[in-house]
């Protein structure tokens, strides 16, 4: 088992940001909720399509935040000096980050959830810090109730994300279990549930950056690595070996129906990363010029392996049987109580699918956007508790559900 504590990392970040101001702060660690994104940047009419999905595909929409900025500043600064003064007012009346008077914990969610980056159990943490805060119990029973109502109202949102019932779960058990609230005042006992969301937020904030560092190691001059899917903490890996000078190169699978592999090849072409885009079935035949396969994941479950992108198993498969290794850079906010036996064990998460033809009625479509890769063909797991193997995953999970 490889092991590296985050307190050792975090404290490296520390003096490297001291030493040369190489590694950013994150700048988007304030409460205050995002503006609510243009709707008119997705939308979809299937209603029985995975939401996590949804959201994943309005993230990477053509119209950008900068673009919508741009736009907006381009528009205010044509308006008459009356436009703009009934502009401000409207402004001024738009709710801020204090909870408005019918708190909802989905709104400020949904919220959270439009930043492309940040992802669905961070926006989910978020949203239940926001609870404890606008709470007017005046009982650590009561507060204890809403925070389980609403954890509850935030899992049953969408049921298929496996991320978000996990993260919900953790931070429920990591922000009440403390002796001290037995001891303490209300007010004392509420400020102290506060201190500990806050905590819990930027902890799982600041995981994808732990990851990338975590990884360094195992990303050498010279290697190509084969990706699929679009996972935002193997783009920060990827990024940060640029940053670090280290010469290598990416094989990206097209990622269909949803394309994902075309928008991380897009990522990494702004990095100057040299790229080559796969078509999903060449996998095989591409195989014996890998190095090393880099995969995200919707979720770890107990026996160390992992819940990802529909063709992950079958890249595992075949990686497996040419001797490559596969890692997996996950959050622990994705480990997850499950335990699946085979692909029928999962709640099915389905996605719409364009053949670009029409398909017959009598055609059946396997529609389902994720697969289960069993921990015999993983390698190691790169996570914010340390580098892991499959194996050392379900001590891991004991002891953050403890």
């Amino acid at each position: 088992m490889w092991w590296r504590s985050a307190s050792f990392i975090l404290d490296r970040q520390h003096q490297n940001q001291n030493q040369n101001d190489v590694v950013l702060r994150p700048d988007s660690s304030s409460i205050t909720p995002p503006p609510p994104e243009s709707s008119s940047s997705f939308s979809m009419d299937i209603n029985n399509i995975s939401a996590y999905y949804q959201t994943r595909s309005a993230h990477h929409a053509v119209v950008t935040s900068d673009w919508l900025s741009q736009s907006q500043a381009a528009a205010a600064a044509a308006l008459s000096p009356i436009q703009r003064h009934h502009l401000h007012e409207h402004e001024v009346k738009e709710p801020s980050d204090k909870a408005p008077e019918a708190f909802s914990v989905i709104q400020v969610f949904n919220s959270w959830r439009k930043q492309p980056h940040l992802a669905e159990a961070v926006a989910a943490i978020r949203a239940l810090a926001a609870v404890i805060r606008s709470s007017n119990a005046t009982t650590m029973m009561e507060l204890e109730f809403e925070l389980k109502t609403a954890s509850d109202s935030l899992k049953s949102w969408d049921t298929t994300s496996i991320s978000l019932t996990a993260g919900c779960d953790l931070f429920m058990r990591y922000v009440t279990r403390t002796s001290a609230l037995e001891y303490e005042d209300f007010n004392s006992a509420k400020s102290r549930l506060i201190e500990r969301a806050e905590m819990f937020g930027e902890l799982s904030y600041k995981a994808r950056k732990i990851i990338a560092m975590l990884s360094q190691d195992f990303i050498f001059n010279g290697c190509t690595i084969l990706v699929h899917g679009f996972s935002r903490v193997v783009l920060e890996a990827l990024k940060l070996a640029a940053q670090n000078k280290k010469l290598f190169r990416v094989f990206c699978t097209e990622g269909r129906p949803d394309r994902t592999g075309l928008r991380f090849s897009n990522e990494l072409a702004k990095l100057d990363v040299p790229v080559k885009l796969l078509i999903d079935s060449a996998v095989a035949y591409s195989m014996d010029e890998v190095d090393m396969v880099f995969v995200g994941a919707d979720g770890v479950v107990e026996s160390g392996g992992i819940i990802n992108m529909m063709g992950t198993y079958q890249i595992a498969l075949v990686a497996h049987s040419m001797d490559k290794p596969v890692y997996v850079a996950a959050e622990s906010y994705k480990f997850a109580r499950l335990y699946p036996l085979d692909q029928k064990d999962l709640a099915p998460a389905l996605r719409p699918i364009d053949f670009g033809v029409p398909i017959p009625s009598k055609v059946e479509v396997e529609r389902s956007a994720r697969d289960y890769t069993p921990p015999q063909y993983l390698t190691l797991l790169f996570t914010d508790l340390g580098v892991l193997t499959p194996s050392v995953v379900s001590d891991e999970l004991i002891q953050l559900y403890l």
